[in-house]
C-alpha cells in the first residue's frame, strides 16, 4: 500500500514533496518551492499525515532514499533529499537547472 502511494506520486516531468504540516523544514522546503514558476501540475506537495499509513509511507520512503525524515524533496524520479539539500540546490544555481531540465518551469 505505502509502495504504491509513493511509487504512484513519483513521475518523470513533476517535483514531488512528501510533508507533515507540522514541520517547521517542511514549512521551509513549501516557501522555497512555492516561490519559482513551476507549469500548472508539476508541483505536488503529498501530506503524508492525511493517510492512515504514515509510518508505513516513512519505512518506504527510507528503503527509497535512505531517510526516513520528511520532506523527501523528488526531482523527477530522482530523490535529491530534505530542506537542507534543497537549500543547497538553490544557492549553487543547480536547483534552477534541474528543474528546466525536467520541464516543470514556466
Amino acid at each position: 500500500m505505502a509502495q504504491a502511494f509513493v511509487n504512484g506520486k513519483i513521475q518523470s516531468g513533476k517535483v514531488v514533496v512528501f510533508i507533515k504540516p507540522t514541520c517547521p523544514y517542511c514549512r521551509k522546503t513549501q516557501e522555497i518551492l512555492s516561490q519559482l514558476p513551476f507549469r500548472e501540475g508539476f508541483l505536488e506537495f503529498v501530506d503524508i499525515t492525511a493517510t492512515s499509513n504514515t509510518s508505513e509511507i516513512q519505512d518506504y520512503l527510507q528503503q527509497l532514499t535512505g531517510a526516513r525524515t520528511v520532506p523527501r524533496v523528488f526531482i523527477g524520479r530522482d530523490c535529491i533529499g530534505g530542506c537542507s539539500d534543497l537549500e543547497t540546490l538553490q544557492q549553487n544555481g543547480e536547483l534552477l537547472t534541474r528543474l528546466k531540465q525536467i520541464g516543470a518551469l514556466q
